[in-house]
């Protein structure tokens, strides 16, 4: 069992820093990433979509015989993790919004959080808002556009950098000293928004700690994987290959698969 691979998948590329932090936390593992790039982003769709595509890849995953799966994806987290954990037997691990950390360590009592429709709307978005920020000026705003503009190879592009100007200028003129990254794509802004956004603002993401939740639940179910071989790492798309190939620098191995 501790040989099978840990399954993740998102709505396309975006997933690759979640699994990035989780290679480098487990090494050992033998890991099946999906980008769903074919339906990104996940953001803007209906709940009954989400779950039908988060099903879909549950399933692509469970065949492949993954032992655990990794809901890299802030709206498929947010909109369906709980019927998956209802519906199979196999343990979940979901990403959400860094609100927590935030919330508790804003000095100016504001913070900024850029993610999809389909998380800002989420309940459990606001669930968690409720728990951990209250008191605190919450400044959402939807990252309208992001997702597209990774997906097809424009990361550095002028577009995007007039796109979060817009988006990062109400947020600044409320004084946030944090931004929180709400979706898993985001995570390739930072070299951008570092430049674009005071040293007063910290940048957070929740990538480290979905790979240490990953750890833990390993651990406590007896999965973890001890053996020192070289793993076993296959990313899949049913997008365009060499976008996947040039965010992960050629580092892994990558597949077109038609799912």
């Amino acid at each position: 069992m501790s040989k099978r691979p840990i399954g993740i998948f998102d709505s396309g590329i975006g997933g690759t820093s979640i699994f990035h932090e989780i290679h480098t936390l487990l090494p050992n593992e033998n890991c099946i990433y999906l980008a769903d790039s074919k339906n990104a982003p996940y953001g803007n769709k209906s709940k009954k979509d989400i779950l039908k595509l988060s099903i879909k890849n549950t399933e692509l995953l469970i065949n492949k015989g993954c032992k655990i799966i990794v809901v890299a994806c802030n709206t498929a987290t947010t909109n369906a993790i709980d019927y998956l954990r209802e519906n199979y037997k196999l343990p979940f691990v979901g990403i959400e919004p860094a609100i927590k950390p935030a919330a508790l360590n804003t000095q100016t009592k504001a913070i900024g959080i850029l993610a999809t429709k389909g998380t800002l709307s989420s309940q459990l978005f606001h669930k968690t808002t409720d728990l951990y920020a209250s008191g605190i000026k919450v400044i959402e705003q939807v990252g309208e556009g992001i997702v597209p503009l990774i997906e097809s190879g424009k990361l550095d592009s002028k577009e995007m950098y007039l796109l979060l100007k817009t988006y990062l200028k109400p947020m600044l003129e409320q004084n946030i000293d944090y931004l929180v990254l709400g979706c898993t794509h985001y995570p390739y802004l930072v070299p951008m928004l570092s430049k674009m956004l005071p040293d007063t603002v910290k940048i957070i993401d929740s990538g480290l700690a979905v790979a240490k939740q990953t750890k833990s639940i390993l651990t406590s179910n007896a999965l973890l994987n001890e053996y020192a071989n070289k793993p076993t790492i296959k990313l899949y798309s049913n997008g365009e290959i060499a976008i996947l190939n040039s965010i992960l620098e050629n580092k892994f191995n990558s597949f077109y698969l038609d799912f």
